[in-house]
């Protein structure tokens, strides 16, 4: 694709935020006002660490942390690690664990012990009598159980989309504030085994109002420099456009990530010795025990500021049998401190992470100012790709968000209706568990992915009950409702089967969109009519298939949506004299080049014909010290990847709706360039696999799109879907990189989008999902679109990457803009293509939903659509007469300079929704747990001076003012209006 820059070659390569709330209920205000809630943030408090342990402030403290990591699925499912099942994959059974760790606790009073993932704690906790679940409230309101993080899972950095992250997070934090109330709220995240550490997922954290987070997985380049210079721990300034300290989070690193110091594992996983303290025993090991571990102590303190230091107690599913470990543990806290008593000046105690940061806190000290990052070996190159988890959660992330959107507007209509019961509680379960750090990277084994897909397919049932009962209500007519789970591969048999049909489009966006529908049909010609009864331009394309196969008929048309609504339009098939199909013909070119332009574009496109299919052979490691490709590691075979074939079989098909080039390189990779009417952005269909490996070599590939830009070794990824960060080839801001890994070195995770830029021009490529990215020369992107493999990469799997019949169909979006223009372009499009609207499909043989229903083809549950710098990112149900609201602006500081779209914007939400008023208004933390109100951060000192609180800006009972990157969440009470189910004429939103 080039323009007038030159050519690039692409190709396959309130109160009450639960129901332990504790928000102060003002008197219900008169409708239809709204009443807000707002005080600023009081300054820092001991709020939440007074049960905290006595330390020795002339001593140095160890503070030891049991805990155990639970992973949600890994080599066994979630089930299997819950109930102990399947023992020959592994010892684990987190039932047991929270057994036995509630039963030391309760033994011995000074014991502590930190407990992380909600997904296997909230199943716990529903399977105990009265009397335990008393007795464990009781610990936790001592702290001696201390929940870090608090999450669903401990999710993923790299692979993770930021409203999913968010949603988990959510959904773990509110079924500890339920249960447990403000003593149960964790006051440290805890983010010990992902491999690599986002910038937004620290930015998010701080927005939840953590304190602080500990982290386990850095770069080993930088954690020796952090060890020397004494930067283990430190302040993260996380945005460049949140106002300081919005988005600061203090942040230390582990000195063992989150293992035990060798020689002090007492677990039954375990080799290590016990503490034998009896002197007649000959096993008696004391003495040695002692001085290794003040030796340890002391080369510790070595890399740390303060007089703590922390040392983990715990590792993989650790605590099935406590006794071992806090037996031991016991005696070392107490031979150790023995030694005061002989001038030693160490001093041992039980803690928990949020106690450890309490005594960080109080030293008063200025902290370095800086940053934290580094993947690994390019960990985010991995599953998307490859495991049911990846594509699934891509896609069903904007399905959940339809579900959720549904079930507000419709209130307790969407739940019970004809269609049956339905919600989005499991699903959001579903959801929440594949955000695991071993679920959505694919480093999980292949029965552990087919257990997540199974999970979201039992969540997504309920969600199309609901989805049924809410269209039927909406819409006015009862329907033989029918969702096709495989459009993106031409399948529906409805469509495929029927003469005549109808396609409900729902619009999750809080703007209007106008958008191609393509639906798999029988021969012949169709005719498409609008809401309103109006034909719309279609064609019928004949698309080519494999030799020895029929093409195959698609029919396409453009469809409107309103903001937060759905329109419904007819398809009849018609018989006219000279039916006029659209067939791809063979072009005589296997090399050359040719051009596809419409009338908005940019640029014109030239389609380069030659292969630009790229592939790395993976390292197989059958060298001494080779690291072979898998699951976890990228780890090719050279630097410069080879070409799939030499030359590609070429067909073109141009109509006046669409132009593409259809590209096949081999039986097992291919591409559809493809550019539609009035669109600015260029589309590009990848299928790959199954990929052969007869010829005993792995092959990781990747689509490589070349352009003449003058990039000087620079180009941009965003962080998680929001911010977006600089990359410099072989290059690491904070420490002086010795790059041993030229090409996964230089890969960086690329949630949405990444580009280059020449300071004039800018070419940006969305994703659909998350793809490991880079640019190893300048002018050139590539991303990993698949990954088949022959070897495990002896990280722990134990099984390599080689799903015999794994193909996948993805897209990357395309577009080459002015830099002033760009933001608006990749900022709008990556949100339209996050949050797709979703089509159903129906025979149109309605029945009315009751007799007095008004029969609507479109809908809107907004009364005006937000201005396009403004995302609706959360809008669900939060229960009786509550949803859950959050508006973020979705353009960072000054990046837009086009369209005016990086400035503040004030929003009415008076009267905003159709469906609902908002009669109370309660803003809260971006996870709901706590008012705005009372909710206080502690207070950290940089290097650079003191940074003063921000102010919150003033607000009426109506407006709400959101800077850039800002995110507001707000319970909302509101009444459902029950006339808005017969107006005949809603206005719809532009």
């Amino acid at each position: 694709m080039t323009g007038n820059s030159g050519a690039m070659t692409s190709g396959v390569r309130a109160g009450g935020w639960g129901h332990a709330g504790r928000a102060v209920q003002g008197p219900p205000p008169p409708l239809p006002f709204l009443f807000v809630v707002l005080v600023a943030a009081p300054g820092t408090r001991a709020e939440g660490y007074q049960t905290c342990p006595t330390v020795q402030p002339n001593m140095l403290n160890v503070h030891l942390l049991p805990h155990t990591h639970d992973d949600v699925g890994w080599v066994k499912t979630v089930g299997q690690y819950y109930y102990g099942g399947k023992h020959s994959v592994g010892h684990a059974g987190v039932q047991y664990i929270l057994d036995s760790v509630i039963s030391a606790l309760r033994a011995e009073p000074s014991r502590r012990f930190v407990y992380v993932e909600m997904a296997f704690f909230s199943r716990w906790w529903h399977q105990q009598t009265n009397a335990t679940q008393q007795a464990v409230r009781e610990l936790v309101r001592q702290g001696r159980l201390e929940f870090a993080n608090g999450g669903w899972v401990m999710n993923d950095e790299a692979a993770t989309h930021y409203g999913a992250i968010v949603d988990q997070m959510t959904l773990g934090l509110r079924f500890l504030q339920d249960t447990f109330g403000d003593d149960g709220r964790p006051r440290v995240a805890w983010h010990i085994d992902p491999f690599g550490h986002s910038r937004e997922q620290a930015s998010l954290f701080a927005q939840m109002s953590f304190d602080g987070i500990f982290l386990g997985c850095v770069d080993y380049q930088d954690k020796e420099l952090r060890e020397k210079k004494q930067e283990m721990e430190l302040v993260w300034r996380a945005s460049a456009s949140l106002q300081p300290p919005t988005a600061d989070l203090f942040t230390g690193v582990l000195p063992n990530v989150y293992d035990p110091p060798r020689y002090l594992c007492w677990d039954r996983l375990c080799d290590d010795k016990p503490v034998v303290d009896d002197p007649s025993s000959p096993e008696h090991n004391t003495k040695g025990l002692v001085d290794y571990f003040l030796n340890l102590a002391a080369t510790q303190h070595q890399s740390y500021r303060t007089n703590h230091i922390v040392m983990t107690m715990g590792s993989d599913f650790h605590y099935e049998n406590a006794d071992m470990w806090f037996k031991n543990l016991d005696k070392l806290i107490r031979l150790v401190n023995a030694q005061q008593a002989k001038g030693s000046r160490v001093h041992v105690l039980y803690s928990t992470p949020a106690c450890y940061l309490w005594e960080l806190n109080k030293a008063n000290l200025t902290w370095y100012l800086g940053t934290l990052g580094g993947w690994g070996l390019a960990r985010p190159a991995s599953g998307p790709a490859t495991s049911p988890a990846g594509r699934p959660s891509s896609a069903m992330r904007g399905s959940q968000e339809v579900c959720k959107q549904l079930e507000a507007l419709a209130g307790p209509a969407a739940n019970v209706g004809p269609y049956g019961s339905g919600d989005s509680a499991l699903l959001e379960e579903a959801m929440a568990v594949l955000q695991h750090h071993d679920a959505i990277t694919g480093t999980s084994r292949q029965l552990v992915a087919e257990d997540y897909a199974r999970r979201l397919a039992a969540g997504w049932g309920r969600c199309k009950v609901l989805l049924s009962n809410v269209l039927a209500r909406l819409s006015g007519s009862q329907e033989a409702f029918s969702i096709c789970p495989e459009l993106n591969i031409s399948v529906c048999p409805l469509s495929q089967t029927s003469a005549r049909f109808q396609v409900a489009i729902y619009n999750p966006l809080a703007r209007k969109v106008d958008r191609m529908v393509r639906l798999p049909v029988s021969a012949g010609a169709f005719l498409v009519k609008d809401p309103s009864g109006h034909a719309v331009p279609s064609d019928v394309l004949l698309l080519p298939q494999p030799e020895g196969q029929k093409p195959r008929p698609e029919l396409l048309f453009s469809a409107s949506v309103p903001a937060l609504g759905f329109s419904i339009y007819s398809v009849a098939q018609v018989f006219p004299e000279k039916p006029k199909v659209h067939r791809a013909r063979p072009s005589p070119e296997k090399s050359g080049s040719f051009v596809i332009h419409n009338e908005v574009s940019l640029l014109q496109i030239i389609i380069i014909l030659t292969c630009p299919d790229d592939r790395y052979n993976a390292n197989t490691g059958v060298l001494q010290n080779d690291q072979p490709s898998g699951a976890y590691i990228f780890s090719p075979d050279g630097m410069q990847p080879l070409p799939v074939n030499s030359s590609a079989q070429i067909r073109l098909l141009k109509t006046p709706l669409v132009q593409e080039v259809h590209q096949n390189f081999s039986a097992w990779c291919s591409q559809v360039v493809r550019l539609y009417c009035g669109q600015r952005h260029l589309e590009l269909e990848w299928t790959v696999g199954p990929i052969p490996v007869d010829d005993k070599w792995g092959k990781e590939v990747i689509s490589r799109f070349d352009t003449p830009l003058d990039t000087k070794g620079y180009f941009y990824t965003d962080s998680n879907g929001r911010e977006i960060l600089k990359r410099r080839r072989n290059y690491r801001p904070t420490w002086n990189l010795t790059q041993t890994e030229p090409v996964a070195g230089n890969y960086y995770p690329v949630n949405t989008r990444i580009y280059i830029t020449d300071g004039k021009k800018q070419l940006t490529v969305l994703t659909d999902r998350c793809q490991g990215g880079s640019s190893l020369q300048d002018g050139s992107l590539e991303l990993m679109v698949h990954r088949r493999l022959l070897k495990d990469d002896r990280r722990g799997l134990g099984e390599p990457l080689l799903e015999k019949k794994s193909w996948v169909r993805g897209r990357h979006l395309v577009l080459l803009d002015a830099v002033g223009k760009a933001a608006a372009g990749h900022r709008l499009l990556a949100e339209k293509e996050a949050l797709a609207p979703q089509v159903v499909l129906a025979p149109g043989r309605a029945t009315r939903y009751h007799p007095g229903a008004t029969l609507r083809k479109q809908f809107s549950g907004l009364r005006r659509a937000l201005p396009p710098s403004v995302h609706l990112l959360t809008l669900a149900h939060w229960g009786p007469d509550k949803l859950l609201l959050r508006l973020e602006h979705q353009f960072a500081r000054g990046e837009d300079s086009g369209r005016n779209l990086s400035s503040p914007v004030t929003l009415d939400l008076l009267n905003l929704f159709s469906t609902f008023t908002i009669t109370h208004l309660q803003e809260t933390t971006l996870v709901a747990n706590q008012s705005r109100a009372s909710a206080s951060r502690l207070k950290w000192t940089p290097n650079t001076g003191p940074v003063p609180l921000p102010s919150v800006p003033p607000l009426d009972s109506t407006t709400i003012t959101l800077q850039p990157m800002e995110i507001r969440t707000f319970v909302a009470s509101v009444q459902w209006k029950e006339d808005v189910w017969v107006l005949r004429n809603a206005p719809f939103p532009a």
